[in-house]
């Protein structure tokens, strides 16, 4: 019998038990391809005069799949003769996930996403901006750090033009945009101010923008890194629990080189790579609408095949994304019904979905036990 069994009430025989445990492993998640007994996605099962009500806990955040998901769900029930109608309740519940070992997980903080690029100019700073607000809107928690110390550019994004405050003198309250918790060094500073520090410096300012900021309860950190393998990813790597990485490149072979680095660095680290993503794959023209590969065709594509990591999909040069960021209205928020936003969410979904279903890291649900000698 199926690990569903404890849920199954006084009044439901053993042959129907059988069924309903069957059609469970014959339901998989459009995404992951895992059946819902596998992702122990049931948490509550009542049958009562022919009706079924289920609870499904997603282990990600995917509200706009819940009504196809319901549908086959449903379709699959009703073939058994004993339920004649189905009732379905969705919930977002993620958990932390491990991370690289010997680091330990942060307070409110379930899951962290490094979005990495080897080469600057990729336009990782826009992805990983529509990444997180399509997390959002598909019902996570989520926050944004901007990594890059020497050119942030997230808050020109997402529109901030506060200052982050303080209650204690000591931390400092995330700022919110589009419902996303925020922070980044851009917003300290004048916007024409250089940042000219030296390494160990800029390592401690990425450090307590992470531990001094009080996030809230996220599901999702998303930090924005800089370009390059330098001191901030060791940093990271070292001092900071990530989840997984994805890494943002273009078709063009100059940006594969360094992509190619950045991808081997975070193996070396041990932290796992969840994807890549193929920016300015093609040029959309905004005059007659003809598509061109003008820096390369299946750049991205082949790479990930060549190092064995999910393609998370492309996205095309288009102007709209261009002017939506510089305008402080990202695309997923500005036109979210459209094919680009779609993109962008389509991979949100695989993303959460490869964290959803990793290894759980119990670390801060068990308290701390102190052993006194009294």
């Amino acid at each position: 019998m199926g690990i569903l069994n404890s849920l199954f009430g006084n009044g439901i025989s053993a042959e129907l038990q059988e069924k309903l445990n069957q059609k469970i492993k014959a339901c998989t998640d459009p995404i992951s391809k895992q059946d819902f007994e596998s992702l122990k996605a049931i948490s509550e099962l009542q049958f009562k005069k022919g009706h079924l009500n289920l609870t499904i806990n997603m282990p990600y955040p995917c509200k706009s799949l819940w009504p196809s998901i319901e549908q086959n769900i449903t379709h699959e029930f009703l073939q058994i003769d004993e339920i004649h109608s189905v009732e379905i309740k969705f919930e977002t519940k993620v958990v932390s996930h491990d991370a690289q070992k010997g680091v330990s997980p942060l307070p409110n903080i379930k899951n962290i996403i490094a979005i990495a690029s080897g080469k600057g100019g990729v336009g990782k700073s826009t992805t990983s901006v529509n990444l997180a607000l399509a997390l959002q809107q598909e019902g996570a928690s989520v926050g944004i750090l901007d990594a890059d110390i020497y050119g942030p550019s997230i808050p020109t994004m997402l529109n901030i033009k506060d200052k982050p405050q303080t209650e204690d003198g000591k931390s400092m309250q995330p700022l919110p945009a589009y419902g996303l918790q925020v922070m980044s060094i851009g917003a300290l500073i004048e916007e024409d101010s250089p940042m000219i520090w030296r390494g160990p410096i800029v390592t401690q300012t990425l450090t307590q923008l992470l531990k001094e900021t009080n996030w809230d309860d996220l599901d999702y950190l998303v930090i924005d890194l800089p370009p390059g393998t330098g001191d901030v990813q060791l940093t990271l790597s070292q001092q900071i629990p990530v989840t997984g990485a994805v890494i943002v490149t273009t078709p063009q072979q100059v940006s594969l080189i360094d992509a190619k680095k950045g991808l081997k660095m975070f193996e070396k680290v041990e932290i796992p790579v969840l994807g890549l993503i193929e920016n300015m794959s093609t040029h959309i023209c905004s005059n007659c609408g003809h598509e061109e590969a003008i820096f390369g065709a299946n750049g991205g594509k082949n790479m990930a095949k060549e190092y064995q990591v999910d393609f998370l999909g492309a996205l095309p040069l288009d102007i709209r994304i261009r002017e939506e960021a510089d305008a402080g209205k990202p695309t997923v928020t500005a036109e979210p019904n459209s094919e680009i936003a779609q993109k962008y969410r389509s991979m949100a979904h695989q993303i959460g979905a490869k964290i959803g279903i990793k290894k759980r890291n119990y670390a801060n649900v068990f308290p701390n036990i102190v052993i006194q000698n009294n």
